[in-house]
């Protein structure tokens, strides 16, 4: 298998990385689509519309930063 290089944040925000990732990571797909629907929802249920919108702001953060994430802690994983 060959070694990846380390992930840039930059170009882990652009639009091919984040699908060319989630294509590669069906289960973590499955479970941001998850996690993107139920937050706002849970948030409405907890604070009312201010917690619909912080479910919507971390879904979000949470869809972008987590391609950057896995594969970081990834490589710091294997590099130890």
């Amino acid at each position: 298998m060959p070694a990846q290089s380390e992930p840039s944040f930059t170009s882990s925000l652009k639009s091919e990385e984040r699908k060319g990732f989630y294509e590669r990571h069906k289960p973590i797909a499955v479970l941001m689509i998850v996690v993107v629907l139920l937050l706002p929802i849970a948030g409405v249920f907890v604070r009312g519309l201010s917690g619909a919108v912080m479910g919507v702001a971390i879904s979000v953060l949470g869809y972008y930063l987590t391609p950057y994430t896995v594969l970081r802690l990834r490589a710091i994983i294997n590099d130890l």
